[in-house]
């Protein structure tokens, strides 16, 4: 089981990375349309709209990448001090509540909108138009991919629901540093499963 769920968390960071190039891609293409559009005086009319798919496309894909290494935004101030077993309860409840039918439903509609711009070969609307159906496929992609990512996320929730303790993952990642959150409010430290240790254990353990 853990080797299927680090297959699926692979395959989003190779997705992940593949997408990142969009950056370079992107900064290549603004700089050289500022220096044909204010030196050569020869602006685009098409560089805009790739623009706006590049960024869409870097964006959408990165969703199951940063949730395969943990790195989506969440209140660690209190959830970092919760057992294990509360945050997998919180983070299941959350799944199936809100993620589960979000990403069913971007999925679904993503798919839609793309075979409807493949049917009609849809174009951006300018000078020199741009084919759009290429674009609108990575909608229906991202959210497979994020609602694959999610459902690892949920069955890591189940195991450590289980045995108290979360799976490991490649490149775990904390938003928060706990252990020096804890110090620094004087909170008692940690034992291995997250559950706080009284001041007795921690002599006795001395």
């Amino acid at each position: 089981m853990q080797q299927v769920l680090l297959s699926v968390d692979r395959l989003s960071t190779w997705f992940g990375k593949l997408f990142a190039w969009a950056a370079v891609a992107l900064t290549l293409l603004i700089s050289w349309e500022v220096f044909s559009r204010y030196v050569l005086n020869k602006p685009h009319a098409w560089v805009l709209d790739a623009q706006i798919m590049l960024y869409g496309a870097l964006f959408m894909m990165a969703g199951a990448y940063t949730l395969s290494k943990n790195g989506h935004v969440r209140g660690d101030v209190l959830y970092g001090f919760f057992r294990p077993r509360t945050q997998a309860t919180i983070d299941l409840v959350l799944y199936l509540l809100f993620f589960l039918p979000g990403i069913v439903a971007l999925t679904w509609a993503g798919w839609s909108f793309f075979q409807d711009a493949l049917a009609i070969r849809e174009q951006t609307f300018n000078a020199d138009p741009l084919p759009l159906y290429p674009f609108k496929f990575i909608i229906p992609l991202a959210g497979a991919l994020l609602l694959l990512q999610g459902l690892v996320e949920i069955v890591r929730c189940c195991l450590c629901l289980r045995d108290g303790e979360w799976p490991s993952r490649e490149q775990d990642v904390e938003e928060v540093d706990v252990d020096k959150l804890r110090e620094m409010v004087k909170a008692p430290p940690a034992g291995h499963d997250g559950a706080v240790i009284p001041p007795a254990q921690r002599q006795e353990g001395a």
